[in-house]
């Protein structure tokens, strides 16, 4: 799966996006989990600080 992201990532104007993989800890189980988003550079940073 994460090749084929990758090879959409080479289309023309697609240095402007990024993949995000960020750890989210589940408040039922206390388990984590990974979230994945592909998303413009400048939102990056935003996910990252959001719970």
């Amino acid at each position: 799966m994460a090749k084929k992201t990758v090879a959409g990532l080479r289309k023309q104007g697609a240095k402007d996006f990024t993949k995000v993989i960020k750890m989210v800890k589940s408040e039922k189980t206390g388990g984590y989990s990974l979230r994945e988003e592909v998303m413009p550079k400048d939102l990056v940073e935003d996910f990252l600080k959001s719970k």
